[in-house]
């Protein structure tokens, strides 16, 4: 099984996909933790990220397909993962269909998960005092929900046109939401 998850920032994906990960065993690649790994090790990437991500804006396209191609290298996705936080934009949703048909590894679903901008304010500002993120502000949740909706929100259509996505409304519980994935996925499995 190999899925996109989608949603605007803090739509609540990076759970999602770490509860499916812990209920399935289904290896979750998060850019955005593939990118904080960078910036804490301060490699020549995780220099150049942590700017990027301060400003809320997105890692160029080569630098993304990169970490991605590196992970999917790895022989914990050989039949399964689940891709959280990208692709971000239309050329990186084409690149990595490219990348994952070279690999024969192509997306069996791309899930949408909708919430309300306002809410995800709410979830946004009470994981910066919890997990005291630098990338964790009404500042700059605002200029990602614009970055958002101009590159990110078309790549749900491009799955749509493919046939391959599914929305779903995340403003419940995390195991409310998970349920409602588990049902995407024909899965007969009891969310906690």
């Amino acid at each position: 099984m190999r899925i996109v998850l989608l949603g605007a920032p803090g739509s609540g994906k990076g759970t999602q996909a770490a509860m499916l990960q812990e209920e399935l065993g289904l290896p979750h690649i998060s850019t955005g933790a593939l990118l904080r790994a960078a910036v804490k090790k301060q490699t020549e990437v995780g220099l150049q990220a942590k700017e990027i991500l301060d400003r809320g804006d997105f890692m160029p396209d080569e630098i993304m397909l990169h970490l991605i191609e590196e992970r999917l290298a790895q022989p914990d996705v050989e039949t399964s993962f689940m891709l959280d936080g990208y692709p971000r934009n239309l050329a990186q949703a084409k690149a990595l269909d490219e990348l994952l048909e070279r690999l024969d590894k192509p997306l069996d679903e791309a899930i949408q998960i909708d919430v309300d901008p306002e809410r995800i304010l709410a979830r946004i500002l009470r994981r910066a005092s919890e997990e005291h993120r630098s990338d964790d502000s009404e500042e700059v949740f605002r200029h990602r929900m614009e970055v958002y909706e101009e590159h990110t929100a078309p790549v749900a259509e491009y799955y749509a046109q493919q046939g391959l996505l599914t929305r779903i409304l995340g403003h419940g519980s995390p195991a409310d939401v998970q349920r409602l994935l588990l049902s995407v996925l024909e899965l007969d499995v009891q969310a906690p």
